[in-house]
């Protein structure tokens, strides 16, 4: 037996006694102390906290999906708390962005909101990436310039960072983008070669993190950075980037995929080995086979990289371009790849010979940048590139190699370590069966929970199936979409969100609108700072705000947003993530279309659906401009429209919903109830 922990909410007497206790508390909590608050019960709140409480106890990986207004937050804050203090241990929460790390963990945030509440005095710290931080050595440079003087925003910087601990960006929240660059944490120098290293504001950072003692909550990114690295790092001697801990919550769990691949990728930059380069050539007094080794990587450089975008296919749904490898690509990388071994050798003997004219820590940084992509090209020549993916990327002229199996990497680094995992979001499931996101991440046992959302769908949501509209490949389509778009807005008078898949159909769609004049204002995507569009969306109640950068992320609740238009399915690009999952299904003898495709569209449209309700006052109404009824992909679609929302196939049933004027707000589902049919 053991004592009583006082440390706990709640008292316990045995390892086999703390499930019981524990569900018997987070009971107590929704059903007696939050009520006294103001807070409602939530019988799906309830529910998945139960869920989640098992599934820790019981070291299970566990999908928990809850629709909007279900409050899974509290749902999974309670169990995290009570089981890092039974552990001793923190419970790392990873978020999906800054933003989402501060609504959590910031000032005002859900966890001081329940820490007050249940005075339970919450210990978290906040593991932001690396970009979010200064970086010393950047500051240091502005000190050290003999001429030209830093503006005012970069003067106000330096200023603070000369006082700050830990130089995190939301002390500063007000710098632009272009001025923090300039002083944030630098990728291209590795931390091992920094002057700073071991007394920069990064390290101080992680130095506070590093001892919470209930919580952890950073992004994606940044655990997965940990979760990569950490066997290594200790093997080393090092501290690996976040703490011991004893479970992991991923928020927006269905978003994991992409920064997973990517932290365990490599990168070949051109313009990092261009800058190199150049750098080299100007050394004064430099031997002549590191000049001769620099005029022939320029040569590779320029080569490889010319071939490869040459054998690129792009899309324009993604940034990630598909390569299609052949022999040519295959020599030059290879030829790439033996030029940077050779300058590798080269300067590792200018850092023997003590070279002044380039420091030595410059060419450490040098040297730890030229055994990234000579490990990248070495991944893609080994095998023609069959074991990992690979594409070039269409923003900064770069080349990306991963490990093809990221499943298994999951299952080395995470899975088998039998922690609890949990997944938390709105949309992991169609309909409720999580199969295509549990072969995702190569998981054949978990246990899972889907509650819909608390809000009555049935009075607030019609669904629109327009008839008789040509398919989408099909010439007359666009214009025949333009026209029922018209006659949409004008019967829901604007405050429409229009979502589109392409920023090519924005502006297709911007030029044909020009001759129908319609009365509203209408805000396009690429017409200004997204979130700028956002509040103007949300201010001018009769606005359209289109674009294809909105299917998730944007929260119009009221009025402003009673229309949502999916312009066509969201299906997914030929993005070479996606292409090596459709390949291992078919390895597998199953169908890529129904396994991943149909499935990944329907995720994605799920997500696009909850853009409108955002509260019990919201109504109205959801219309997709491409034929669904008795298509393939059918079901897919209308598991994807909130849970007991109505379907109509007539436009004069959505009416109903707007009878009175532009400013009529979303009160008008209630009286087309009976002319649909429940999903």
């Amino acid at each position: 037996m053991c004592a009583v922990r006082s440390h706990l909410p709640f008292a316990y007497q045995s390892k086999h006694d703390f499930p019981v206790k524990l569900t018997e508390w987070i009971g107590q909590v929704f059903y007696d102390v939050l009520p006294e608050h103001g807070y409602e019960i939530r019988e799906e709140q309830i529910y998945t906290a139960f869920k989640l409480a098992d599934a820790a106890c019981r070291g299970k990986v566990h999908f928990a999906e809850a629709g909007l207004g279900i409050g899974k937050t509290f749902a999974y804050l309670l169990t995290a708390v009570a089981y890092a203090r039974l552990k001793g241990k923190p419970v790392v929460i990873a978020c999906a962005s800054t933003a989402l790390q501060e609504q959590l963990a910031g000032p005002r945030g859900d966890i001081e909101k329940l820490s007050r509440l249940l005075d339970l005095d919450i210990d978290v710290r906040m593991a932001k990436d690396p970009h979010q931080y200064i970086c010393d050595i950047k500051v240091n440079r502005f000190h050290n310039l003999l001429f030209e003087q830093p503006g005012k925003a970069v003067t106000n910087v330096l200023h603070w960072a000369g006082k700050t601990e830990r130089g995190e960006r939301s002390e500063m929240p007000g710098v632009p983008d272009r001025v923090w660059t300039q002083v944030a944490w630098d990728e291209t120098m590795p931390c091992e070669t920094c002057p700073d290293r071991g007394f920069c504001k990064l390290v101080k950072a992680r130095e506070h993190y590093r001892s919470a003692l209930d919580l952890v909550v950073c992004d994606h990114g940044t655990f997965f950075d940990d979760l990569w690295t950490r066997d290594e790092r200790v093997a080393e001697g090092k501290l690996p980037l976040l703490p011991d801990y004893s479970a992991v919550i991923f928020d927006e769990g269905h978003k994991i995929l992409l920064p997973a691949a990517l932290r365990a990728g490599r990168q070949v930059v051109k313009e990092d080995i261009d800058d190199m380069l150049t750098s080299i050539e100007q050394i004064q007094g430099a031997r002549t086979s590191l000049i001769s080794i620099a005029f022939a990587m320029d040569k590779a450089t320029a080569r490889f990289f010319k071939i490869l975008y040459q054998a690129a296919a792009g899309d324009e749904q993604t940034d990630r371009l598909t390569i299609r490898i052949n022999d040519e690509l295959l020599g030059a990388a290879d030829t790439l790849r033996r030029a940077l071994g050779t300058l590798h050798f080269e300067l590792q003997n200018e850092q023997d010979l003590h070279l002044q004219t380039l420091s030595h820590t410059r060419l450490q940084a040098y040297e730890a940048g030229v055994e990234r992509a000579a490990l990248a090209l070495d991944r893609f020549c080994r095998n023609r590139g069959k074991d990992v993916i690979f594409w070039a990327d269409r923003l900064d002229q770069s080349f990306w190699v991963v490990p093809r199996d990221l499943s298994g990497m999951l299952n080395k680094h995470l899975f088998a370590r039998r922690l609890p995992v949990v997944f938390s979001s709105a949309t992991m499931s169609t309909g409720g069966d999580f199969s295509y996101f549990a072969r995702a991440l190569g998981l054949k046992e978990f246990s899972s929970s889907s509650v819909g959302s608390s809000f009555e769908f049935d009075k607030q949501v019609l669904v629109y199936l327009p008839q008789r509209l040509p398919a989408v490949d099909q010439q007359s389509w666009f214009p025949r979409a333009l026209r029922r778009l018209v006659s949409l807005l004008r019967v829901s008078k604007g405050r429409a969100l229009v979502l589109t898949n392409r920023p090519s159909d924005v502006r297709k769609i911007r030029k044909g609108l020009k001759e129908f004049r319609l009365p509203f204002e209408f805000l396009w995507e690429d017409s200004a700072e997204r979130g700028y569009l956002v509040r103007k969306f949300r201010e001018e109640i009769s606005s359209v705000l289109v674009g294809s950068g909105f299917w998730e992320g944007i929260d119009v609740p009221g009025e402003a947003l009673s229309l949502l238009v999916i312009w066509q399915l969201p299906f997914p690009p030929q993005d070479p993530l996606i292409e090596a999952r459709r390949r291992e299904m078919k390895e597998q003898g199953l169908d890529p279309v129904s396994t991943v495709d149909y499935p990944e569209m329907g995720l994605r449209l799920k997500q696009g659906c909850g853009r409108l309700i955002r509260s019990r006052d919201d109504r109205g109404a959801i219309v997709i401009l491409e034929p669904v009824p008795g298509r393939p992909w059918e079901q897919h679609v209308l598991g994807a429209f909130p849970a007991g929302a109505k379907v109509v196939q007539n436009l004069s049933a959505l009416s109903t919903l707007w009878p009175g004027s532009a400013t009529e707000p979303k009160h008008h589902a209630r009286a087309a109830a009976n002319v649909s049919t429940r999903l």
